[in-house]
């Protein structure tokens, strides 16, 4: 038999997931066409931003940053490659793992993608500390999530 607070909690509105779904779905909607002027779609720009903080890394370590496995990131680092802005290579000290490191075109692209979290930041029309409460807050969620047992980690 079912009560009526089990069918209420099988409601939309009462899911933590769909909000998260719905915002990151109509956030990378918004990405679109600011990252299609750099000829990037939102999860090669995710790779880039982990490259301009630091390169060479290998891709496990991508993967780990970004909750990828290799499946996912190995096309992603493809057409990062033939567009020029990263190149692959084997690590010489552990021929297993490859290194991606950014070329000068892909160090280039940083300049102009400057712009791209000012505009949307523009965008989203939100006030600067309503931005920073939310990231802390999804961040939050991604660091319990992390810890738990049925997730399997991107970097394992």
């Amino acid at each position: 038999m079912t009560s009526e607070f089990d069918d209420d909690a099988l409601t939309l509105d009462r899911q933590i997931c769909f909000p998260l779904y719905a915002a990151s779905n109509l956030l990378t909607r918004l990405y679109r066409p600011v990252l299609a002027k750099l000829g990037l779609t939102y999860p090669q720009y995710l790779v880039m931003l982990v490259l301009w903080e630091i390169s060479p890394h290998s891709v496990g370590e991508i993967g780990g940053k970004l909750h990828l496995d290799s499946g996912t990131l190995t096309p992603l680092l493809k057409r990062l490659e033939l567009s020029g802005f990263v190149q692959r290579s084997r690590d010489p000290a552990d021929e297993r793992r490859v290194l991606v490191h950014l070329t000068q075109a892909g160090r280039s692209l940083k300049i102009a993608a400057r712009a791209v979290p000012t505009t949307l930041s523009h965008e989203l029309n939100m006030a600067e500390n309503d931005i920073e409460t939310l990231r802390d807050a999804v961040k939050n969620m991604v660091r319990v999530l992390l810890k738990h047992p049925d997730i399997e980690s991107a970097s394992k």
